[in-house]
């Protein structure tokens, strides 16, 4: 296990001729009296997919929950510092939660699907913002469900309970019900802990897909997972982040040797 009075904050830069979707600015997060996130400062490039991974009880979910403001929904938590999205930090007092999360949304670690209909799961967000017109209804259900690559084992039941799902199938549900409203940001907490491998591999290569028109931050656990989808890796160790670098270079040649013990399973 690494010594704490090595590890460093990193703030991390993409190069310049990289977009940036969404970025951190000396973030930190209190339970109470608990700092769980120590003055974070990350970037995540525009249309890439990016890990979050480290030992139980690091911040990774904590920090991945204050993307999109989740954490406001804890009593106890406070939130300091910026979280940058296209210019707007979405941490200030004076922004709309509702608006920012249909651009920055989010999928938990077990599926959740609403104990409704298939069509109506995917629909929901939407007649709540406003949308109540048949067809734009209808082709939202089948893009998203396409996009979630759902779409042909559901579309002769879409009236069918979401709950009769598979496993699997209602995490890609619920996907596809994150991604209906279109947002440019998709935020994933350990979106396939609960499901066998078949389902995972599906997961992941729904994630593949998707980042073409989405910028993906996923948590996970699982470092071949990491290793396999993501292009960026960033590595939390007590609320801090001590290493953040290309997936590749961070599971090949590590720069703190407290990133390689992890990766090698070396403690964890």
């Amino acid at each position: 296990m690494p010594n704490q009075a090595n590890l460093e904050t990193n703030i991390i830069k993409m190069n310049d001729n990289k977009s940036v979707d969404l970025s951190t600015e000396d973030l930190h997060v209190w339970y109470g009296e608990n700092e769980a996130i120590k003055g974070v400062s990350l970037e995540f490039e525009e249309n890439k997919i990016t890990s979050l991974i480290g030992p139980s009880g690091c911040g990774k979910s904590t920090y991945l929950r204050s993307l999109n403001r989740m954490n406001d929904e804890i009593e106890s938590a406070k939130v300091t510092g910026k979280i940058m999205y296209k210019g707007i930090d979405v941490n200030a007092s004076n922004v709309d939660v509702y608006e920012m999360r249909k651009n920055i949304g989010m999928v938990f670690q077990r599926p959740n699907p609403f104990s409704k209909s298939i069509y109506d799961n995917i629909t929901f967000a939407l007649k709540r913002h406003g949308i109540k017109d048949k067809n734009t209804l209808d082709e939202a259900v089948e893009t998203s469900l396409k996009q979630a690559a759902l779409w042909d084992q559901v579309k002769d039941q879409l009236n069918k309970s979401a709950l009769a799902l598979s496993g699997g199938q209602q995490q890609r549900l619920c996907i596809a019900r994150a991604i209906a409203l279109k947002p440019d940001i998709l935020l994933l907490d350990e979106p396939a802990s609960a499901l066998d491998p078949i389902s995972t591999s599906q997961v992941e290569e729904t994630l593949l897909q998707l980042k073409e028109e989405y910028s993906i931050v996923i948590v996970t656990h699982n470092m071949q997972q990491a290793s396999r989808i993501s292009d960026y890796t960033a590595f939390f160790y007590v609320g801090n982040v001590i290493e953040y670098d290309e997936t590749r270079k961070v599971f090949t040649r590590p720069k703190i040797q407290a990133t390689e013990d992890y990766v090698s399973g070396h403690f964890g």
